[in-house]
């Protein structure tokens, strides 16, 4: 997902997509450690939206203050 994606969604709908991106890292890092994903490049990627999504909602609780 690319910045300006995040940008576009609301604050409530930001904060619900961080916490079902990090429901799915999770799972993957898990089935990961079971047996080894095709792409395992994907945890990095999932791991940087995370950060990405969750630098936006920073930035809005700060602007908002």
């Amino acid at each position: 997902m690319k910045i300006a994606e995040i940008r576009e969604l609301s604050t409530a709908d930001l904060a619900e997509r961080v916490e079902a991106e990090m429901a799915n890292y999770n799972q993957m890092i898990l089935n990961h450690s079971i047996s080894p994903l095709e792409n395992p490049a994907q945890i990095k990627q999932l791991r940087k939206t995370i950060a990405r999504m969750k630098t936006e909602l920073r930035q809005r609780e700060l602007n908002n203050k």
